[in-house]
Formats: structure tokens, sequence, C-alpha cells
């Protein structure tokens, strides 16, 4: 064989197996490099503090070192303004891309960070186009509107029902059965959510959470997060926060995650975009660590607070530091943790400064709440602080403190720090609740102080009222099986004056010997309802009016309330209560998450008055929808309330109107009905007649002339005296 003809049947081998098994993949083994452009050009001589100056930033997300930086020179002995660096892995390569890419090294350079293996996939010849070509713009298509259910003629609220296997979304319809809009069987997979302001139904799921909305309830946005356990949005629906107790694991390709979510517990997403802004390991804390997993308290949830605009949000580390986050990039204020020795909880303010307030110098800050135990020689302190500013503006010292809550009142023009505090022997414990004026100077501070625990607070919304429950101590341990104490609830007013400031809050009336505790009000103020739910003791439900139509008790003349108990009402194994966003009707359920009797639902109007019970095989939840701000003015608002009579008026026709047009309804059916019958008694009758003249029968019903028999027929009615009394009437 000559050389040309063994060369000649080489190129009719196939030599793919061998080309596939040793050609240079470079997918592996440069998958730690990264490329760095935008470096400053220097001469040979400064190449080594520029080399310095980099690393320092470089190690911020992963370990290099010098000698893994190479930067090419030119001819002339200048860098070319760009390097090659290696990372020891592959994860700590793909941070350097996610957080330093765009970073700004001075006013003059900013360098762009990228994945070697990106820059040889993409950068091959043939991959890109050399020649710009314009994309052409996508179609418009006109999306639906979100809020469209506000739109309704009638002004009704909706609902969302949770039974058996089944979530529906309804229209309220007061005593009549609900409207229903949409009902979908497996919609969710643990539970549903509305968001803040009602613009999304939220559904979980083992890959993650989605949102629901439009008129045709179509799927709006996804968050993978792998089996999910809690969802927390931000007051505004602008972030959206996941939980699961499963720290993540990451794997290649998962959606919408990268490696540095690996091992993380807590995500915090970006609504509008499905974005992922940032992800957080669990917290621990140190003296919880110690204890066995059973003993252990339960997560704190929500663990990320939002200020009332959405612009921070802050996590505690409890006895270590409160961390303030910067939307929309999620990143630390001044870049470092607010370190408070041994603080255990906090509290935003929920009133969001105004465009007017940002114009008054100081006036833009946020004001945050925190506490911190006793420690050593210490005392225990409340302290308000500004945020961005982290000035404290308020402090107060507290003395035998078991543990604090802090209750800011809607519009946060009051803040309640409810204290329990213990004996010096520690013995007994008492509750102090200390009330702080935020809008008058100084923020002045006037104490309660209540000889038992309080076990329940709540601030009437937008208002300057309240109400609180308290209960007895527990018996002994070993004394039989424990039966809940008897609990009393009081009710606090402040006093009248002629001018603001409000007086000093005073009580108005005290409730004893009962099993209530739970405390609701409804969301437009005045009515609030006192509640017994979970318990085996009892299951009462009272309706109370704040501003009641009628004659005051002389001892309550001073206070500006007039108290009144309007309905008392039982729902037996109520576990749940929720007012709609109106305030004209309230909910009250029992679901079969909590035990398996009598579920369903009971709905009443704002004075107690029942509308509807609907028993519900398999039920779970029930929540009213949100509604949005409104968008009236003030003194619209105020205009309306001035003429509340005369739209009352118009409601109890538009309401008459509804029962009539319903009672027709009604009627026309049972005539339909009853027309319907006859017919067919008619058309039955017809076909007798038909049947007993083919027989040589006479006519069906037809009176006979003679009777062949001679018999009569008698008919005779007989009564009966079964009972008979007299009774003489004075």
């Amino acid at each position: 064989m000559t050389a040309d003809e063994f060369y000649d049947d080489e190129e009719d081998i196939d030599f793919s197996d061998l080309r596939e098994q040793y050609e240079v993949k470079l997918e592996e083994g440069l998958d730690t490099f990264v490329v760095i452009d935008g470096l400053p050009k220097v001469p040979e001589e400064n190449k080594p503090k520029l080399v310095k100056f980099l690393i320092k930033r470089l190690q911020s997300v992963g370990k290099t070192k010098e000698d893994s930086v190479y930067m090419p020179m030119d001819d002339e002995g200048q860098s070319q303004g760009f390097a090659f660096v290696e990372f020891e892995t592959a994860m700590q390569a793909a941070q350097a891309v996610k957080k330093l890419n765009g970073l700004q090294l001075d006013k003059k350079h900013t360098i762009a960070v990228n994945k070697l293996t990106d820059i040889e996939r993409y950068g091959r010849e043939g991959r890109i186009d050399e020649q710009y070509t314009a994309p052409e713009p996508e179609p418009f298509v006109e999306q639906e509107h979100l809020r469209s259910w506000l739109g309704d003629e009638r002004a009704r609220d909706q609902f969302v029902l949770f039974k058996s296997d089944t979530v529906g979304v309804y229209f309220n319809n007061m005593k009549e059965a609900p409207e229903m809009t949409v009902e979908r069987q497996f919609w969710t997979e643990s539970f549903v959510r509305w968001s803040p302001l009602g613009t999304f139904l939220t559904s979980l799921h083992p890959q993650g959470v989605q949102l629901w909305g439009g008129a045709s309830w179509k799927r709006m946005a996804r968050f993978p997060h792998p089996a999910v356990n809690l969802v927390d949005f931000s007051p505004n629906e602008k972030y959206l926060v996941t939980w699961s107790n499963k720290p993540i694991v990451y794997q290649e390709g998962m959606p919408g995650l990268t490696p540095e979510e690996d091992g993380k517990t807590y995500v915090v997403w970006d609504v509008r975009t499905g974005k992922l802004l940032r992800s957080f390991a669990p917290i621990e804390n140190p003296q919880e660590a110690d204890k066995p997993p059973n003993m252990r308290k339960k997560i704190q949830w929500p663990l990320f607070k939002w200020t009332a605009d959405d612009k921070y949000c802050a996590r505690v580390t409890p006895g270590s530091h409160i961390s303030v986050y910067e939307t929309p990039k999620m990143v630390l204020l001044d870049k470092k943790s607010i370190k408070l020795e041994g603080v255990m909880d906090f509290e935003w303010s929920p009133y969001a400064p105004s465009e007017e307030d940002a114009k008054k110098p100081g006036s833009s800050e946020q004001l945050l709440c925190y506490w911190t135990p006793e420690l050593g020689n210490q005392t225990a302190r409340v302290a308000l602080m500004a945020i961005p500013s982290k000035e404290i503006v308020r402090t107060r010292n507290l003395f035998n403190v078991s543990d604090c809550k802090l209750h800011w009142q809607s519009e946060g023009t009051y803040l309640c720090v409810k204290v329990d505090r213990h004996s010096k022997r520690g013995k007994s414990t008492f509750t102090n609740l200390e009330f702080f004026r935020i809008k008058e100077k100084n923020i002045p501070n006037e104490v309660i102080e209540i000889q038992e625990t309080v076990i329940n607070f709540a601030w009437e919304p937008k208002g300057d009222r309240f109400v609180f429950i308290t209960a007895g101590e527990l018996p002994p341990a070993g004394a039989g099986a424990p039966v809940p104490p008897k609990t009393a609830v009081s009710f606090y007013a402040p006093e009248k004056t002629k001018s603001p400031p409000v007086g000093p809050f005073k009580l108005i009336r005290t409730i004893d010997k009962k099993n209530s505790n739970a405390i609701f009000w409804s969301p437009k103020g005045r009515f609030c309802l006192i509640a017994t739910i979970n318990s085996q003791q009892s299951n009462e439900l009272e309706f109370w009016d704040f501003d009641f139509d009628g004659e005051k008790k002389e001892t309550e003349k001073d206070l500006a309330a007039n108290l009144q108990l309007i309905e008392a009402v039982d729902h037996y194994g109520v576990t749940d209560v929720e007012w709609d966003p109106s305030g004209r009707y309230v909910v009250s359920s029992s679901s079969i998450w909590k035990h398996t009797m009598e579920n369903g639902y009971h709905m009443y109007d704002f004075k107690g008055k029942s509308l509807r019970e609907d028993n519900i095989d398999r039920f779970k939840q029930f929540a009213w929808r949100p509604r949005p701000p409104t968008m009236l003015s003030k003194e619209q608002q105020k205009q309306i309330r001035k003429n509340l009579r005369e739209y009352s008026r118009q409601f109890d026709e538009t309401d008459l109107a509804l029962e009539s047009e319903a009672s027709a309804h009604i009627i026309a059916a049972r005539r339909r009905l009853l027309d319907e019958w006859r017919a067919w008694r008619a058309k039955v009758e017809e076909e007798l007649t038909e049947e007993r003249a083919d027989l040589g029968l006479r006519p069906f019903g037809a009176e006979e002339e003679e009777d062949p028999e001679g018999t009569t027929v008698i008919e005779e009615t007989v009564e009966e005296v079964i009972d008979e009394r007299e009774e003489e009437i004075a």
C-alpha cells in the first residue's frame, strides 16, 4: 500500500469517538475563571498596586491570590484594561459575576465581570452577528385590570373559601347565597392568602409560590422556592418573602435560583419583575441552640418587617443586632448592622412620611422601636430610633421585666409597650402598659398599672381607644387537668378635652368572669368584637359599640366614648374571626385544621345580627379580599360622612329593590312550576280520557246519571276534642 492510498483510506475512517474522548471541554476546568474588563491602564511599575487593590475587592466574594490574577501588558509596557482571575471554586466565580459586575472602582472606572466560559461560548466566531440588528418590538397585548372587582355596581366585597380540595372566590350577597366568580380544584397544596391590597391571590406548592389575579384569574407570577411553608408581602405588595423549614439544596438548572441560594431558607423577591433580590440563612438564637428541638420557641414570623412605604425592611438577630436593608437592592443600611446588646424584638411605626414631610428637615425619617432585657447591672430598656440617621429619639428604662410586646396604633400616633413584670422574688407576675404619644412634643409617657397579666391588647384602628384582656395565674403543676383561668375585659378611652392633644387614658368599664381571649376591631373603628376562640369552655361572641346612640352613664360622661353591648351570640367551635374591609360584616368560622366538629362559617352584620350560616363539609379557610386605600381626599371623605344619612337612604332603597327583585324571581319561579304541573295534569287527564273511551268506559271524572246498585255515598266529618282547659284571667 502506498502512502497516498493510506491517506485516502484515513479520510474514510470515523474518528468522532476519539475526538469526543480527547476534546478539550472549556466548561470543565475553566469555570473557576472570570474576566474583568474596565480596569485602569497602568504602567508595569504600578501593576502590583492595581493587583493588590483588585484582590481586596475580589476577596469579598471568594478566595483568590495575586498569583491567580493575570493582567496582560501591551508592547509599550501598559496594561490593557482587563485581567483574568482564578477563584478556588466555580461558586465563588459565579458570586463574583453576580455581585461585582458593574462595581464602580472610582469616578472614571466601572468594571464588568463575566465568566470565562461565557466569553468562550458566546464569543466564538459565528455565535454573534457582527452587524447590529435592532430587535423587533413585541406587539402590544392589553392586560386585564388587576382591580376589576372594585368596579362591581353594588360595591360588594369578595372572599375566598377553601373547602375540601376546592378553592373558590365569591361575591358577598349578605343573606343570599354568595355569587361565585371562580372555583378550581387543587388550586393550592397548603393554604391561600391575599396580598395586602387584594391584588393577588397566593397559592403554595412544593415547587414554590404562584400569584393569581385579573378578571380571568390567570397566573401572574411564579417564585420558585422548594418546599415553601410561609409567605409574607411588603405593605405595598412590591416585595415577597418566602420561607421553608428545609434549606434549599441547589442543583444545576434550577429555575430562578443560583448556587448562592444553597443552604438558605429565606428568599426576598421583587413581585413586579419576579427577580430574586437576596436570600438568607436561618438565624441561630444562642439561647435556643442548647435546648432540645421540642423545647425551642416557634419560628418568629414574619422575620422581615417592613416600613409602611416599603423603603426599608429589617430583621433582628436576638441578643445581638438589628439589620436594616434598603430596597430595592436589599443592601445593608450604611453597609453594617446596628449592634444592640441583648436586643430581643422591634417594630416599625406604621406611619410613612408623606412628600410634604420630606420637604421639612428631619421629618422624612422612619421610626423603629426596640427593647432590650436586663443585662447585669443594666436595666431593661425601650427605645425609639430614627432611620436612616440611627438617632435615638426617646428611651425608657424598665425594671423586673420578663417580656415586652410592642403595639403601634395604626396611624403611628401612639405606641403601647406591654411590659410583663415579676416581683423581686419572682413569685408573681403582673403587667404595666407604657404609652408613648409619638406626635406630641418630647414624646410624653403615660403608665397604666395592671395587677394581673394582660394576654391580649388591641388599639382602635385610626382611633385613640383600646381594649385589653387580663387573666389570672394558671393553677400549679400537679393540680389535675389545667382549667383556663377566668378573664376580664377592660375598655379604655381618653378624657374629653376642648382642644388637642387628647386627655389621659381612663377606664370606661371592666367586665369580669369571662372566658374571652381575642379582640377584633372593625377596620373602620367604633365597633369591637370580643370573642372566645379555640376554647372548649365557651364560644361566645360579643359586639360592643363605643359610640352608642343613647344616654351615657354618669361615671362615663367625661370620656370620649359611650360604650354599650349591642349583641351576644354563640358559635360552637369557632376558630377564626375576620371583619370585611368595609366594616359592615364579620365572619366567624370553624376550620377542620383545628377540629372536625360543625365546620363552616357564620356571617353577621356589624351589630351582631345573624345573616347566614353555612355548614360546609371539610371546610378549611375563609378570608375576605382586602381593599386598597381610598383615593378620596380627606375633604371628600368628610363631606360623605356629613351626608351619610342621605347615602344610607339610597342604600336602603337599593337593598329593598334587590329584596323585591329576589322575591319577584321566587314568585316567578313558583308560578312557572305551577303552570308546568297544570299542563302535565291536563295532558295526563286527556290521555286517561282517550284510554277510557277505547275501553268503552265513561269519560274520566264524569258523574253517573244513575246508580246501578242503588247505593248512596255519604260523607261524614267527625270532630274529636283532644284536650280542653279553662283559665281564669285576672
